[in-house]
Formats: C-alpha cells, sequence, structure tokens
C-alpha cells in the first residue's frame, strides 16, 4: 500500500485524496527536466510533486500545475499551501487545451495505458489512461504554449517512444536530449525520459542509465539525480 505521506528534503507531498500516488517516473522527471524560465507549465500535476520540484530547482520561475481531477486538484493546493513555495506555484483545475499563456518550459508525466483494460476505480482509470491526453494532445498544446526558445519534458513507458517522436515531427518538435532508464543493467529500459524543442539541436544527448545496482540499492547516476529531494 502506497504511503500517504512523503517527505522530501524541502517538503511533503500527500496522497491519500489523489489517484494516481508519487512515483518514480514523477520523481525522474522532476529531477531531470531541464530548462526553467519565467514560467513552468506541469500538465496533468496529481500530487503536484513536479510542480514542487520545479519550483524547488528554478527559484526564479513562476510554476502553473494543472489536472482535471477535482480532489488530485484540492490535495496539490493543500501540499503547494504546506510548502516553501506556495508564493510562486498555482494550482489550477484546468483541462490542457484550455491554458493561457506561454511557457518557457512544460512537463509532463502523461497517462501512459493505451488501448487497455480500464482500472474500475473510474478516478484512477482517467489518471492512467492516455484517452483524455495522448501524445497527440499534448503536442497539440505544447504548439500553443511553448515560447519559441522553450524545451518540452515528459517522461513516457520506453515502448511509447516511437509514438512520441511521430507525434514530435508532426508538430515540427526536435527532440534535443533522450535518458533511457533500465531498473537495473541486465533488463531492458523500462521508462524514457525525453525532452523536445522547436529547433533543430546541433546535438542529440542521448544515454541508457540503470535506477538500481545488482544488491537493489539506488545507482550512483540516481542518487545524484536526486540528492537534492530524497532524505
Amino acid at each position: 500500500m502506497a504511503k500517504d505521506v512523503f517527505t522530501f528534503k524541502q517538503f511533503e507531498v500527500r496522497q491519500d485524496r489523489c489517484a494516481m500516488k508519487v512515483g518514480t517516473d514523477g520523481v525522474l522527471l522532476g529531477a531531470w527536466a531541464e530548462g526553467g524560465g519565467q514560467r513552468v507549465l506541469d500538465v496533468g500535476t496529481g500530487t503536484g510533486l513536479i510542480a514542487l520540484m520545479m519550483a524547488q530547482r528554478f527559484p526564479e520561475a513562476r510554476v502553473v500545475g494543472i489536472d482535471i481531477d477535482d480532489e488530485a486538484c484540492r490535495q496539490a493546493q493543500e501540499n503547494v499551501a504546506a510548502s516553501p513555495f506556495a508564493d510562486r506555484v498555482e494550482i489550477v483545475k484546468r483541462a490542457f487545451s484550455h491554458e493561457g499563456g506561454v511557457f518557457d518550459m512544460i512537463v509532463s508525466n502523461p497517462p501512459f495505458f493505451e488501448n487497455s483494460l480500464r482500472n474500475p476505480d473510474s478516478r484512477r482509470a482517467l489518471a492512467r489512461h492516455a484517452d483524455t491526453l495522448d501524445a497527440k494532445a499534448l503536442f497539440r498544446g505544447v504548439s500553443r504554449l511553448l515560447t519559441d526558445d522553450g524545451v518540452f519534458c515528459v517522461v513516457v513507458p520506453a515502448d511509447r517512444v516511437p509514438r512520441f517522436l511521430a507525434e514530435a515531427a508532426i508538430f515540427g518538435f526536435y527532440l534535443s536530449r533522450k535518458t533511457m532508464v533500465q531498473t537495473v543493467a541486465t533488463k531492458p529500459p523500462k521508462r524514457s525520459l525525453l525532452a523536445f524543442v522547436r529547433h533543430r539541436p546541433p546535438s542529440l544527448l542521448c544515454e541508457t542509465v540503470q535506477l538500481q545496482q545488482p544488491d537493489g540499492s539506488r545507482s550512483e547516476w540516481y542518487q545524484r539525480l536526486t540528492k537534492d529531494f530524497y532524505l
């Protein structure tokens, strides 16, 4: 059973009323994504975890987290209010397509199950399934809301990477950075961290990393990545 409260170095995340709990994907994206700027948007904010991580990492940024789930938004608002970043983070119940303004950075840990059986818990199904926020919908919104020199960062299952690359090309985005994440070195990558920009980058930064050592402890890469967050 998931814990009701996750304690990080600078903030706590309560999640007892959220359909989607704090997980490795969100922590990875929040620690990995690069860009920052004056305005950052977290699409599908859930508990508010990634929005809070963005606020901690980019002290000059104002962060907006959006979600379509009422209870998730209320809990995220409470998590933000109890954090040191309450004056710079706003949580709004809103669909991605209705968000206004432009952002220097957009991040998302989107729903990831497609064409699969739905969870009987309707709120958890909504949070986990891509029906409401698939790759095309994400890039459609990003194409409208990202500044010309901004960056869009997303974490997706490894088998969804080709779909995201195809949609990126359709909407005129270029992959600038890709990190394939294995649980351990002997297993194939389970998830991928992707960064997209509007203009062709001079080079593509690619790496494959592991979360765990053979003994199950955190890898040196994962420890280094998350050292400012995990206790």
